[in-house]
């Protein structure tokens, strides 16, 4: 039988049910849908603990309304959406954007449809969109088989406004390693504005890490107050970076990746365009930079889609119309 979406009848029908006190399995019997169909509309259309079906109806109405004007929308609109997917912007991150800049209201499910509309016609567009994949998580508890970080200061000595994530400058740090261990990237990340900076080294050493390290500190476009990293040997010269910076380094505890969250999330993004497998050692300081671009310069929901530049930097984001 063809699906039919629910009609005001419907409605009416599960909302007596409702009151009646039936279970979700027994109002899809009687409506003759399944029970995830009659969760999701009672979900979506509830008021406090009360399902209206009058006020269900006025609002599926509203977004077949919407969803048809999104439809019509402009060729310019459908440009500007292309070119944001080609920078590796997922429709979330669109659909937002253009809502803070443009006062748009482009749903991502709509943009979703664009992308796998130009898929189904032979386009590539789709291979811009960023997958999801399980992580492999160390058991807790696991013994740490790295060796001991001479006099390493711990996390729990971290200054507690550190974790507000109220001022630029308190960054988190890690390697990213290529495919056979040929190369490394070392990642240095804002807690605040998730504004991120890559260097790359040839060799997984102390020595060529604290360099890697401080060329990233460097380049930061405003003051480094601290730096968290994780446990991995290639720190041990952590002493010499605070003597040679003034930048106090806390270490996360061991296999306990969320405390170095941020860094983290980034460096998953990175793997976007330097997966696991990809020969490091080819890598140049023009790709580098072409990373570090579309990963600063792209909106953030945890920033209310502001990006890590502008927030870095104090930028007020312009509002203007499409013509």
């Amino acid at each position: 039988m063809a699906y039919t979406q629910l009609a005001e009848p419907d409605r009416i029908r599960i909302g007596l049910l409702k009151q009646q006190g039936k279970t979700l399995e027994d109002i899809g019997i009687v409506v003759g849908r399944n029970r995830s169909t009659i969760s999701r509309e009672l979900r979506r259309n509830n008021t406090g603990r009360q399902y209206s079906c009058e006020r269900a109806h006025k609002l599926a109405i509203k977004r077949k309304s919407q969803a048809a004007s999104q439809e019509r929308m402009p060729e310019d609109v459908k440009v500007l959406v292309i070119e944001k997917t080609l920078l590796q912007w997922s429709p979330e991150q669109i659909s937002n954007r253009l809502a803070l800049e443009h006062d748009m209201k482009v749903s991502h499910e709509y943009i979703y449809q664009l992308i796998y509309k130009d898929k189904a016609a032979g386009g590539s567009l789709f291979l811009n969109l960023r997958w999801q994949r399980s992580k492999r998580k160390k058991r807790a508890g696991s013994k740490d088989r790295r060796g001991q970080i001479p006099n390493r200061v711990s996390i729990e000595q971290r200054p507690t406004m550190i974790d507000e994530r109220s001022r630029l400058g308190d960054t988190e740090g890690d390697l990213v390693l290529g495919g056979q261990e040929e190369g490394k990237t070392c990642t240095l990340v804002d807690r605040k504005s998730r504004f991120t900076v890559i260097e790359y080294l040839a060799f997984k050493t102390a020595i060529e890490t604290a360099e890697a390290l401080e060329k990233a500190i460097a380049r930061f476009l405003t003051m480094v107050w601290s730096i968290t990293l994780d446990n991995g040997k290639e720190f041990s010269l952590h002493e010499k970076i605070t003597e040679k910076t003034g930048i106090p380094i806390f270490f996360a505890h061991a296999y306990s990746s969320y405390e170095r969250g941020t860094n983290e999330n980034t460096n998953g993004l990175i793997r976007q365009y330097l997966p696991k497998g990809y020969d490091f050692s080819t890598i140049t300081r023009k790709q580098l930079d072409l990373i570090e671009d579309r990963l600063n310069n792209r909106p953030r929901k945890v920033l209310g889609y502001r990006t890590p530049l502008e927030v870095h930097t104090d930028v007020e984001i312009q509002y203007f119309k499409i013509a």
